[in-house]
């Protein structure tokens, strides 16, 4: 099982904290849905950038043949998600939960055609996100996870 070395610090939002623990200590059979929408997530554990704490998030499972799209959407807030920079800063250093075990990955922004195929892949599984572009003057940043077959 791919796991990051660390202190980790939980969420400050209670309700990531739960999803995050509730989905871990299941290995994916509860917790793998935003709330009650019945919309599918994982979860992604990374290093901070500032404190190197590890860190986790869960966020809409946007799979396509075998990589994860992480938006960086902050429900169409004018700045970036904090996690957006543990990303930028540590690339290589990101674990992504889809199920029982989590698996190491590394993260890249994509631009683009790239861009726009997972922006479509991952509206269709999350409607809000046209919504989210709508209310931000930012261009919403979307991770592609890629797995690196690595145990961390």
């Amino acid at each position: 099982m791919a796991k990051l070395s660390g202190t980790y610090v939980p969420s400050t939002s209670a309700w990531v904290r739960e999803q995050v623990e509730l989905y871990e200590r299941t290995e994916g059979r509860e917790g793998s849905t935003l709330r009650d929408t019945g919309i599918p997530v994982v979860i992604v554990t990374m290093r901070g950038a500032k404190s190197g704490s590890i860190r986790k998030i869960a966020l809409m499972r946007v799979e396509h043949l075998g990589e994860y799209a992480l938006v960086a959407s902050k429900g169409g807030a004018p700045d970036n998600p904090d996690w957006y920079h543990n990303l930028v800063e540590h690339p290589d250093e990101v674990t992504v939960q889809d199920g029982p075990a989590p698996f190491s990955a590394r993260v890249r922004l994509v631009d683009g055609a790239e861009y726009d195929a997972w922006w479509q892949r991952s509206v269709a599984v999350f409607p809000q996100y046209e919504t989210y572009k709508q209310k931000t003057p930012r261009r919403i940043p979307i991770f592609v996870a890629t797995p690196t077959g690595n145990s961390a």
